[in-house]
């Protein structure tokens, strides 16, 4: 399987990269959302870390750099999980790391080749449209 050529690649990384502020942002700050009927917040996380790892492997198709990739953001949950038990208004919980890892694993699940890679259509519609 070879990696497909991104045109947009600096907007598909910048996005990426967006996604992991965004996360870093929702597990820091003092009331996060939660999903109604959730109250360990467990899709919350499956979510959050499934989305990163499924949009970073679309980008890196290399076998080491995903491996890498995914490696990075189950130390992104631990140490964020960490970081909640410091800040005095959230709680530490290993189960949430776990949660974490699940998402980053469920991620690797639905990445190419098992599922198909957007991004190569979504560039040709995006260059039909700005010509």
């Amino acid at each position: 399987m070879s990696a497909p050529h991104f045109e947009r690649a600096r907007l598909w990384w910048g996005m990426g990269w967006a996604l992991v502020a965004l996360v870093i942002f929702f597990s820091l700050e003092p009331k996060p959302p939660e999903v109604p009927g959730d109250p360990g917040n467990w899709s919350g996380h499956l979510i959050a870390y499934g989305t990163l790892a499924g949009w970073f492997t679309r980008l890196l198709y290399a076998r080491r750099s995903r491996f890498l990739a995914l490696g990075l953001l189950v130390s992104m949950g631990v140490v964020l999980e960490f970081l909640q038990g410091m800040t005095g208004y959230r709680t530490y919980d290993p189960l949430d790391m776990l949660a974490n890892s699940c998402g980053v694993l469920l991620g690797l699940a639905l990445a190419p080749p098992r599922l198909p890679n957007g991004l190569p259509t979504l560039e040709r519609w995006l260059r039909r449209v700005t010509g």
